[in-house]
């Protein structure tokens, strides 16, 4: 890695990366895979960006610090000493801060306090949590293909948990077979349904990948077994009915294990609709994903020592590959070229200018005007004003919880799901709530982080639905200081809570990131930390990404077979 008061050198390179977020890094490792010269820039002091993972005294700050103020450069006429006789002219480039509605509540003692404060740097928090991966999904091939596998190691979320309003406790997921028939909280005759519609689903995709396996269209055999096309386009919800399955048992499948944000029985935009090709293709996922690693002991595993662990394995896939890495560095304008309105490079906090064919930014760094005025001074202007991120289409209300004790006593690493409703009246999306240990290096041994987020157009609404999470899963210490004629009355389930110590509450935009626009084609955003448990959502738009940053490239060739690691 380059210090960051040198002089870069070469100062030309095929593609520029401006921040370390987890996309960003991605295709900096990727790009380099394909034999391209790459410079990944960063002002933070640290990997990951807004996918990073940070000690507790960092948290808050730079929750509510704006992104670092650049360096505004003065556009004047076309022979200022500003542009040193160049045919280019550098618009600053400005950025802009996801978060709102930013709390902190500390609910230790005076006392206790310093000495939480003392092992901040024996948490690392994430920012853009609660966040696992699927055994078998696209991010976990990518690692391995890629050779990112081996500089992160994993471990295994033990088991889901669903809230039932109606019992007021948590129910298992279950995730095979021997787990369904070993689940006290289905009847018989529940089972039997949910292992019918299992073998329904099986079949289908047995059926699916016959007809894929270069052989036309199957043996007719396959194609028997296969849903209908007409009931792959209806919503998965009407699919769950016309098989009558249970309230209980639908609200799992929706929810537990196809991951849908949003109800179901009432979701009216097209984009809250889980169609039934969709809900199938996640309950694949979900059983192929159970057993893939010897020691996982679910479907979902975590990286050790956080998520933010994802984006520096990439960075160091990149470097092999030759990319150079320059952290504490800030990019203040990006260089136009006068008389075509092409991008032609960057301007760095030194001074130093470095040119690029391409150009890679962080989710919240403006881009300039997507078409450059002849007028120095009207584009200085529009420059200034043209600071949006994208449209924003909702929110993701985040939070993160210190507690002492575990939400499960014979389980460490966990993921609760609450449906739409199951908190509240006006709950109308999914809360999920992910609590990890010691064991995967998050926090000192004793005490667990829990994270929580949901979906939301309105924040307070969001929060709401986080601090109703909260009250469900978690007691405060004031209620455990409570007399003991009062704790006599307490029921057992309610002793057993984990007691919380410390929570932060967020809220992050969720944009629309637009594509490139005009002549300024040479430039790209990636896209923000999504509301999704997973990564897929943003796998996919980083791969669309790489795709227009190297056209006609194949993402990290085939390497040579590589045997799938234990956990």
């Amino acid at each position: 890695m380059a210090e960051q008061d040198a002089s870069i050198e070469p100062s030309s390179f095929d593609l520029i990366v401006v921040g370390t977020g987890l996309p960003e890094s991605i295709i900096a490792a990727a790009a380099s895979a394909a034999g391209k010269s790459v410079l990944h820039l960063d002002h933070h002091s640290f990997y990951g960006a807004h996918f990073s993972s940070l000690p507790l005294r960092d948290l808050l700050p730079f929750l509510r610090s704006n992104s670092p103020t650049t360096t505004t450069t003065t556009i004047e006429d076309n022979n200022s000493d500003s542009n040193n006789g160049t045919d280019y002219v550098a618009l600053p480039l400005k950025p802009r801060s996801l978060y709102t509605h930013i709390e902190e509540h500390q609910l230790v003692s005076d006392d206790d306090l310093p000495l939480l404060l003392g092992a901040s740097r024996e948490f690392y928090l994430d920012l853009s949590g609660p966040r696992a991966c699927f055994c078998a999904d696209a991010a976990v091939d990518l690692m391995l293909k890629s050779g990112a596998s081996h500089h992160i190691d994993f471990k295994s979320v033990e088991a889901t948990f669903m809230y039932s309003s109606g019992e007021n406790k948590l129910v298992s997921v279950p995730d095979s077979r021997s787990a369904i028939f070993k689940d006290r909280s289905l009847s018989l005759l529940h089972k039997n349904q949910l292992m019918r519609f299992f073998k329904l689903v099986q079949d289908h995709c047995q059926a699916s990948g016959a007809d894929d396996d270069g052989n036309g269209n199957g043996n007719g055999n396959g194609n028997d077994r296969r849903i209908s096309d007409e009931d792959l386009e209806s919503p998965f919800v009407d699919f769950l009915n016309k098989h009558r399955l249970p309230p209980n048992i639908k609200s799992i499948i929706l929810y537990a294990i196809a991951m849908a944000d949003y109800d179901q029985d009432t979701a009216e935009l097209p984009k809250n609709v889980v169609k039934t090709k969709r809900g199938i293709e996640r309950l694949a996922l979900y059983h192929s994903s159970v057993g893939r690693f010897v020691n996982a002991q679910g479907a979902l595993i975590y990286p050790i020592y956080g998520q933010g662990e994802l984006p520096q394995a990439f960075c160091r896939c990149a470097a092999v590959k030759g990319a150079l890495y320059v952290l504490r560095m800030p990019v203040t304008d990006v260089l136009i070229e006068k008389e075509s309105n092409v991008y032609k490079g960057v301007k760095l906090k030194s001074g130093q200018e470095i040119f690029s064919n391409r150009l890679v930014m962080g989710p919240t760094f403006t881009l300039p005007p997507p078409s450059v005025s002849s007028s120095i001074s009207e584009l200085q202007k529009e420059s200034s004003e043209s600071v949006g991120l994208g449209m924003v289409k909702e929110q993701v209300a985040r939070g993160v919880c210190i507690i002492r004790g575990s939400i499960n006593a014979d389980i460490s690493n966990l993921l609760v799901v609450f449906p739409p409703h199951s908190l509240h009246p006006e709950q109308i999306s999914t809360v999920r709530a992910l609590q990890l240990s010691s064991n995967v290096h998050v926090c000192p041994s004793g005490l667990f982080v829990l994270y929580l987020s949901t979906i939301c157009e309105d924040a307070s609404r969001g929060k709401e639905s986080l601090h109703a999470a909260m009250k469900t899963l978690l007691t405060h210490p004031s209620e455990r200081d409570e007399s003991t004629v009062t704790k006599q009355n307490v029921d057992t389930e309610e002793k057993t809570k984990p007691t919380l110590l410390w929570s932060a509450m967020y809220v992050q935009e969720l944009t629309e990131i637009e594509g490139p626009q005009d002549s300024l084609d040479a430039i790209s955003r990636c896209p923000v930390p999504d509301g999704s448990l997973d990564y897929r959502n943003m796998l996919e738009s980083t791969m669309k990404l790489f795709h227009n940053v190297c056209p006609g490239e194949d993402i990290f060739p085939e390497r040579e077979a590589v045997e799938e690691p234990d956990l």
